[in-house]
This record gives C-alpha cells, sequence and structure tokens, in this order.
C-alpha cells in the first residue's frame, strides 16, 4: 500500500505502476474525463485510473489528493511527451515548480540540494495540498483550494508545451475562474443556503489573486479569450457545474447558461450534456462525504473532519502505537491513572511530551508535531483506551 505521509512514496508509486507491458496515455479527452469521474476536479477523489489498482481504505483525503495530483501530472505528460519515462517526468515536474515561483518562496525553500529529484517532489506535492497556515481555515476550505489544484495541471500542460508558464498565468485563471462561479450562481433559479458560502470559500482558496468585489455583470462581458486549451475551457464547465448544482438539480436556465458558455468558448453541447451527467451522478453519490455540502460551524466542521483523518491514521498504525506506549512504563502507568482521577498539571504535561515522542518515531502521526498539531492531542487520546489491551479498561474488570 502506498502510504503518502511517509518518504520514499513517489518512487513506490512508480515502482508499482510502471512495467514493460502499460501503455502511454494518448486519449485526450477520454483521460479529461476520467479525471473527471475520480473527483479530483472537485477536491474529493474518490479513485484513481491507473494501470495497477490502487487501494483506498485507510487513506485521508489529503494523502488521496496528493496521490491523485501525481497520478495527474503523469498523465499530462504521457499526453504531451508520448512516453512512460518516470526519471523524466519526475525531473520536468520539480523544474516546472521552480519556474512556478520565485526562489523566495517558501515552496523552493524546503528543498534541499542533496535531496533525489522525488523527494524534492513529495516535498512540493505536500506543499501545494496544504495549502492554507491555519489549521481550521485549512480544513474547512481545503475541499475547494484543491479543486483549484487543478489549475497546476493545466500550467504543466503548458510548460510542456511552451517550455514555460505564460505571465500571470495562474493569478488569471483564478479570476477567470472565480467570475464563472459567481456569474453561474447568479443564474440560479433557487438560491440555497450554500451560494454565498461557496461563492466566499472559492475566494478565500485561490493562492495568487485577492479579490474585493467582483464587477463582471454578464457573461457577454467576461473576456475569454485568454483560455485556448480545450482542457482549460473544459475544466471552467465544469466549475460552473458544480456550483449550479449545490441544490442537487440543475434548472432549464442553468443549464441554457453552461450551453451559453460552451458556445462562447467554442465547445460542443454534447461535452456540456457530459458535463452535466457525470458531475449529478458524482456528485449525487458523494454529496454526504464532501465537506462544502456538509454546511456547518467551520470549528465543528474542523473537528468532524480532524477527528475522521486522526483515526484513520491512528487505526493504521494501530500495532506499532501499542508497542510504542506499551515501552513506555511511565506513560501508561499515567493513562491507567487518568481513567479513575484528574491528572495534575504536572503529570498532563508528562503524558502531552512523552506522546509527542511516540508520535515522531511514527512518520504518518508527524501530524501532531506541526504548529498547532499539540491541538489534536485530546482526539488521539480519546482513541487510545480503544487501541490498548482489555486488562488497561476498568470497565472490564470483574468485580
Amino acid at each position: 500500500m502506498i502510504n503518502p505521509s511517509a518518504p520514499s512514496w513517489v518512487e513506490k508509486f512508480f515502482t508499482e505502476q510502471n512495467n514493460q507491458n502499460q501503455t502511454v496515455i494518448n486519449n485526450y479527452e477520454k483521460f479529461y474525463e476520467n479525471t473527471r469521474e475520480t473527483g479530483f476536479l472537485v477536491g474529493y477523489t474518490t479513485h484513481f485510473v491507473t494501470n495497477k489498482n490502487i487501494e483506498t481504505k485507510g487513506l485521508t483525503n489529503e494523502e488521496l489528493s496528493k496521490i491523485a495530483l501525481l497520478n495527474t501530472l503523469f498523465g499530462i505528460y504521457q499526453l504531451v511527451k508520448n512516453n512512460r519515462n518516470h526519471s523524466e517526468f519526475i525531473y520536468e515536474c520539480v523544474t516546472f515548480y521552480k519556474n512556478l515561483h520565485p526562489k523566495e518562496s517558501n515552496l523552493l525553500s524546503k528543498l534541499l540540494p542533496q535531496d533525489s529529484n522525488s523527494s524534492k517532489l513529495e516535498k512540493i506535492i505536500n506543499s501545494r495540498i496544504q495549502t492554507n497556515e491555519n489549521i481550521i481555515s485549512k480544513n474547512f476550505s481545503n475541499i475547494l483550494t484543491n479543486a483549484l489544484i487543478f489549475i497546476d495541471v493545466l500550467a504543466f500542460r503548458k510548460y510542456l508545451n511552451e517550455g514555460n508558464i505564460p505571465e500571470k498565468y495562474l493569478k488569471k485563471s483564478e479570476e477567470i475562474i472565480v467570475n464563472i462561479v459567481s456569474l453561474a450562481l447568479k443564474t440560479k433559479e433557487v438560491k440555497t443556503k450554500y451560494d454565498d458560502l461557496l461563492h466566499k470559500l472559492f475566494e478565500s482558496s485561490v493562492r495568487y489573486t485577492k479579490f474585493n468585489k467582483l464587477e463582471i455583470v454578464s457573461l457577454e462581458s467576461l473576456d475569454l479569450s485568454y483560455f485556448t486549451d480545450d482542457y482549460e475551457k473544459y475544466y471552467l464547465i465544469d466549475m460552473a457545474g458544480m456550483a449550479m448544482w449545490n441544490d442537487a438539480k440543475i434548472e432549464n436556465s442553468e443549464r441554457n447558461f453552461l450551453f451559453q458558455l460552451a458556445k462562447k468558448l467554442v465547445i460542443s453541447n454534447s461535452f456540456v450534456e457530459k458535463s452535466i451527467f457525470d458531475m449529478n451522478l458524482f456528485l449525487s453519490t458523494n454529496k454526504d462525504k464532501i465537506p462544502y455540502f456538509s454546511f456547518s460551524n467551520p470549528v465543528k466542521h474542523f473537528y468532524d473532519q480532524t477527528t475522521q483523518n486522526v483515526h484513520t491514521l491512528i487505526s493504521r498504525n494501530k500495532n506499532r502505537l501499542i508497542l510504542e506506549i506499551s515501552q513506555s512504563k511511565e506513560l501508561m502507568k499515567l493513562l491507567s491513572q487518568s481513567t479513575k482521577r484528574d491528572l495534575s498539571p504536572e503529570e498532563k504535561k508528562k503524558v502531552r511530551n512523552q506522546l509527542l515522542d511516540i508520535c515522531k518515531t511514527i512518520p504518518s502521526l508527524t501530524i501532531f508535531l506541526v504548529p498547532g498539531g499539540s491541538l489534536l492531542l485530546p482526539i488521539l487520546i480519546k482513541f487510545i483506551p480503544q487501541l490498548l489491551p482489555s486488562a488497561f479498561n476498568e470497565n472490564l474488570e470483574k468485580e
């Protein structure tokens, strides 16, 4: 199983996916449709279209997004270069991201000269998926931030075809997408509680653009000439369709908006019909799992999402976690006593420090070591009684 939270996962991905019998991706439209069906375009990946099946059970949403970004970038590389040379692909990816950012950027400051290209790419992908500094706002808006990560794929295609990235490409792409989403929401016949939230989350999820107030009032007044590639146009239609779907249906006026947009972009009506069908199928199936549709208080949303992710990570590392805790006699004693009495401030500090030390030894649990990660310790402690031997649980003791 690939573990994107541990080092060398990129190399493992290619070790599993590359062999002499595998063919190069060459169907331009099919590749895009497959990518849409995985959910990557809307920031919630459910599966991967790969030669060898990748097990998704036990992976967090963030880990799924990392694999999805790598796999999609590799697919674009195959379409443009007509080969599956993963070493050349990794080199091109690292070079692309170096061109994408100025030298003083935080992303590049994490790359060390002695790092291999695959190690550099792992750090880059991690930075691209984890975009917000504030841990609560990150979990609240990352569904949309990771939807907009497809702009990286569009820019990578530009880079491979033209050898460079047009100036302000990312900024201009974001501006067009947010404007289209704004117009799409205005078209809706029935307004819902999600509309304003969606608009705000799109604006808070952009990386290169600052919005004050959108001035675009109609589709006719919006200049779309900047988008010349079919993938750019496809993506724009899909994002508009996703924005209008949030009441679980597309009204006639909304369908007309999509067809008018397609006409302006010179895209066939058949693509629009397929987009509507695919988006409806995916969103209907996964609505309850997509954070954006869980309209709730940001703090509650953060706790619910984080609890789920931490539970996944703990379950995955259950045996090693039990071993590490059992080897710490003082920690075992304090945890046992905490079920019968309140620990003193000094004892709580010892538990906290020893748990953090254990997390250092398990790569997947380094989430607890990042700034603000100590806030997650109560969630970790919550699951510990379920993991430890039954002798630890006084509720199971015989009278």
